[in-house]
């Protein structure tokens, strides 16, 4: 099947192989995207929490970012041999496990009792959400043609800013249960927003199916067309770049995107998880700031999937990765230097947000591009689990620069240098992939016909 398939030249897909790809779509992600909502909730909600939790555990604003950050190092440690158990397990068996184990990980984070506490359980938090985000990207790689990889990933990642937009309100308004059944409101807030990751872990085992040939909702001969073509691509990938585990540890490429999506994710958790006290501090009330705080998402959800398409149908997608992160980071300057306008400043902030979904929606077909079989697992996961140690700099880095000037303007300007710096970092893979034809995107990749597949 892969040997026909491959044979076959066809830069698109007709109408029935769309359908076939749009029934795929509609099956797996709308699933994966409510997962990914609770799961970045679950990870970023101790920013609006810590209005109230930070005064109640006499946590300072250092000691709130290196905690809060541990969350990173769980993440680190686990996430590679969590992607690999998972190639081994099936997706559907473990990352059902995932989601339970961070749910009621989440939800016991509401009876901490001081800074050692916190940090504790946000490092289990970490260990147990570990390998959850590399394992979709990874389980897109056994469903999706590269083609659309990048509409499917940035559907996927519409988790975050939803997260925001739908979560900073209602995280909010919990803080006002505050006294109810004798407890604070920001132990209400992650007691209630635990427990559905907890429930929807059950419900995995009847919704995922771990690959197309065992699909009993799709046609027999869809089942043969779409594994076809999702073998052609890994025989295509295999022909030009090493498939073994310890090739993605070697892998230049793989160490360069690594570094990338970390200095990427020391602006997106950071300005994450420093964005209500950045927006508290232009003057507003708690239950505003979540309402306000969701407004940079809504820009950013609308915009990622505009340029995940243009990506998909576009040029070297190296060039769309930059040009996000360039954005995000000529919009945090701005708002370091423009503190006393709160218009500008909110302004800023979504340019800021829109810049860094774009970067999640067009970035990790990039790595799937170059990466195949135990590769893919290894790389995929180190990639993921070395960026996330940006997710302890960047919120330990903005704490310790608001300590020492009281302000966030130079905390602002040294997480857009970060993200400038990844910006260079990413052409440098995309002019490597480009001399090595047909590798860049999958875009060459030859694709059978649904009539030559069956």
């Amino acid at each position: 099947m892969a040997s026909v398939a491959a044979a076959a030249i066809q830069q698109g897909f007709t109408p029935a192989e769309e359908k076939i790809l749009a029934k795929v779509m509609w099956r797996i992600v709308p699933f994966l995207l409510l997962c990914y909502i609770i799961a970045y909730l679950d990870r970023v909600n101790v920013g609006i929490a810590s209005l109230t939790l930070n005064g109640d555990l006499g946590i300072s604003p250092s000691a709130f970012g290196w905690s809060a950050g541990l969350f990173f190092f769980g993440y680190f440690l686990a996430e590679v041999p969590s992607n690999l158990a998972l190639q081994v397990i099936g997706a559907r068996k473990w990352i059902a496990r995932i989601l339970i184990t961070w749910g009621l990980i989440s939800a016991a984070t509401a009876f901490v009792v001081g800074p050692v506490s916190f940090g504790a359980m946000r490092f289990l938090l970490g260990l147990g959400e570990a390998g959850f985000t590399p394992g979709v990207f990874l389980y897109f790689t056994y469903w999706f043609p590269a083609r659309i990889r990048g509409t499917a990933t940035a559907a996927f990642l519409l988790g975050i800013p939803i997260a925001n937009i739908v979560g900073a309100p209602i995280s909010s308004s919990l803080l006002t249960l505050d006294g109810l059944g004798g407890l604070h409101g920001w132990q209400w807030l992650l007691i209630l927003e635990g427990l559905p990751a907890t429930i929807l872990g059950f419900v995995c085992f009847f919704t995922l199916t771990d690959k197309p040939e065992q699909a009993n909702w799709l046609s027999p001969d869809e089942r043969r067309w779409l594994a076809g073509v999702l073998a052609a691509e890994r025989e295509a990938i295999a022909t030009k770049h090493p498939s073994r585990l310890r090739d993605a540890f070697i892998n230049w490429r793989v160490l360069v995107c690594a570094a990338v999506n970390f200095c990427a994710i020391i602006g997106s958790v950071g300005l994450g998880l420093w964005m209500p006290h950045i927006i508290k501090g232009l003057g507003f009330g708690v239950v505003a700031v979540g309402f306000i705080a969701a407004v940079p998402y809504i820009c950013g959800a609308i915009t990622m999937m505009l340029w995940a398409r243009l990506s998909d149908k576009g040029g070297e997608r190296s060039w769309f990765v930059a040009s996000a992160l360039l954005v995000g980071a000529a919009s945090l300057i701005v708002c370091g230097y423009a503190t006393s306008s709160a218009l500008v400043s909110i302004v800023a902030l979504c340019g800021a947000v829109i810049g860094i979904m774009c970067y999640q929606s067009t970035f990790w077909p990039i790595p799937s591009s170059f990466l195949t079989g135990s590769a893919a697992a290894g790389g995929l996961a180190m990639i993921v689990s070395i960026g996330n140690l940006g997710g302890f700099v960047g919120p330990y880095l903005i704490g310790v620069i608001k300590q020492s000037t009281d302000s966030f303007s130079w905390a602002l300007i040294s997480v857009a240098a970060f993200l400038a710096l990844a910006a260079i970092l990413i052409r440098l893979v995309g002019a490597s992939l480009q001399r090595q034809a047909g590798t860049a995107d999958g875009r060459t990749v030859p694709i059978a016909p649904l009539s030559k597949g069956i």
